[in-house]
């Protein structure tokens, strides 16, 4: 059902009864990045959405919750334009999508370089 977390294990996530407390914690996460400015405001929407993907909270749809949320903390918590993520171009794209998701992969790995790149319009 829309709206409520998974009740099963996928091969992506958390398992799903620590969907919660990995929410809790990737809010506490931002909230500190906020208020110490450990990172930019793009950056800091850039990890949540990534965070917020990987916990993977629903059976369908988490990455366009995640870029949702990220654009939501670019105009209601800094005041700034929501992030492009590709917009100018056609994500149905199957090698568009296929860059979007090695970006993804490579934030996985710890290099958020492309993630940041391709949500901020400035695609390498």
């Amino acid at each position: 059902m829309a709206g409520q977390f998974r009740q099963s294990e996928k091969n992506i996530g958390v398992a799903y009864y620590q969907i919660p407390l990995a929410l809790r914690q990737l809010l506490d996460d931002t909230q500190y990045w906020i208020e110490h400015q450990v990172y930019t405001q793009v950056e800091i929407a850039v990890r949540f959405k990534h965070r917020l993907v990987s916990i993977h909270c629903f059976p369908n749809g988490n990455g366009r919750h995640s870029r949702l949320m990220a654009d939501l903390l670019m105009t209601k918590v800094f005041a700034l334009p929501m992030l492009s993520w590709g917009r100018h171009l056609n994500l149905e794209s199957s090698v568009v999508r296929a860059r979007y998701l090695d970006a993804i992969r490579k934030a996985d790995g710890g290099n958020l370089s492309a993630l940041l790149a391709f949500a901020a319009n400035r695609e390498q």
